[in-house]
């Protein structure tokens, strides 16, 4: 079938439409950072995340281009097990579902441990059903390690704001009804914003 020199115009610039919309993207997630820093304001102080993007480049990239897009601004951490993880980007303030990009290769591989102030993809079952939500191990969680079985993928670590982190798993919390949860805090737990920092 041949196409009228409208149309063919037309299929030309929505690509190359799409094609600069992915290079501004890949621009913004600072490709050539090996180690970004991602800080996060939240509800309760400020905590800077480094990312390693030398092990756990999928995750990082996935990471990021949900923060450069703002998506996990004023989003709630929704579960807090203590003496196990803080878990968020995954549910804006009124516990609505925010939309994803998609599943994600699992890296558990890497070599990175899911150690106390660690940041980590959380999943399903599942091994490579990560999307967008995250988590901080609040203690060293070998049980989340691959072992016989995939673990989960650890991609970057604390530097600054653990106390923050600490914090964030201490807040009260209870079973909530009208969701059918367990573990959701009695008072919000807000990520006002994340943002990219620049390359140092």
């Amino acid at each position: 079938m041949k196409l009228s020199f409208t149309k063919t115009i037309f299929i030309l610039l929505t690509l190359f439409s799409l094609s600069l919309s992915a290079s501004t993207m890949n621009i913004a997630i600072d490709p050539d950072n090996l180690f970004p820093k991602v800080k996060l304001e939240t509800s309760l102080g400020t905590i800077i995340v480094e990312l390693d993007r030398v092990k756990a480049p999928l995750t990082v990239d996935n990471f990021l281009t949900y923060v450069v897009s703002g998506e996990y601004n004023n989003t709630v951490f929704h579960r807090v097990v203590h003496n196990f993880i803080a878990q968020g980007g995954g549910y804006d303030k009124n516990y609505i579902l925010k939309k994803d990009n998609g599943v994600l290769v699992n890296e558990s591989g890497n070599g990175l441990k899911n150690e106390a102030f660690t940041i980590a993809m959380a999943k399903e079952m599942r091994p490579h059903t990560a999307r967008r939500q995250f988590f901080f191990n609040l203690i060293d969680n070998k049980t989340l390690d691959p072992g016989r079985k995939w673990g989960y993928a650890v991609f970057g670590a604390v530097v600054e704001g653990e106390n923050v982190v600490t914090a964030l798993g201490k807040v009260k919390t209870h079973y909530d009804e009208s969701l059918g949860w367990d573990d959701v805090p009695v008072e919000p737990i807000m990520l006002i914003k994340a943002t990219l920092l620049p390359a140092e």
